[in-house]
């Protein structure tokens, strides 16, 4: 397919729930270290602004009484970093996608958007929700993988610490569900106008099987 019939990139960058809970709160993020994923979130969102790139904040909201997200507190607060940034949009939201309960599809839709960037937190949880949903509708993906993170869990089914969660992760996205990048190669991307590839189930497999055997 030439590049002339390609549809022009219309890209949104959401910055998904960059809450006081991952840094002061009982949800601390581990991984990537958290003062590289913030410090990378900034120049993202400074890198659309100048390029012309909506931005849109998410905040997710829990009950007042709430152990952690609670509504009003200080750590359900948007970290400095993003709040003192410009959006053109802000979501509110009550579960992991951003996409249920909010008016993000309608507001996407209003703005010809259909290119999507993710940052923010966390990783496993509703980043890959929001993917996996802007995915299925038809959705460009792109996650920055510098600019978003993970913490460690363990529960019945076993120990994950927050690199392994947020490595499976990104590679699972990039399998199939979303273009992974640094944050240097989106504004790069971004700056030349350009797609960022995503790779594919059987490529990916197949180069697992080769790693494996090596």
């Amino acid at each position: 397919m030439s590049t002339a019939n390609k549809p022009t990139i219309k890209r949104a960058l959401i910055v998904v729930d960059v809450q006081n809970e991952y840094f002061t709160g009982d949800l601390l993020i581990e991984y990537p270290d958290p003062k590289v994923s913030l410090r990378n979130i900034g120049r993202a969102m400074d890198a659309a602004t100048a390029a012309g790139i909506p931005v849109l904040k998410v905040q997710h909201s829990a009950p007042e009484t709430a152990p952690i997200f609670a509504r009003g507190s200080h750590n359900w607060q948007l970290h400095e970093v993003v709040a003192s940034r410009p959006a053109s949009h802000h979501i509110e939201k009550k579960m992991a996608s951003v996409f249920t309960g909010t008016d993000a599809a309608t507001w996407l839709k209003l703005h010809d958007i259909n290119t999507i960037t993710i940052v923010g937190y966390m990783t496993h949880n509703c980043n890959a929700s929001t993917i996996f949903e802007a995915a299925h509708n038809g959705y460009e993906v792109e996650v920055l993988h510098d600019a978003s993170g993970s913490l460690p869990y363990e529960n019945a089914a076993g120990y994950a610490s927050a690199e392994e969660i947020h490595r499976a992760f990104s590679v699972v996205f990039h399998s199939n569900f979303a273009a992974v990048s640094t944050t240097d190669g989106w504004i790069e991307a971004v700056q030349a106008g350009v797609a960022i590839e995503k790779g594919n189930v059987y490529a990916s497999n197949l180069a697992g099987r080769a790693h494996q055997a090596a």
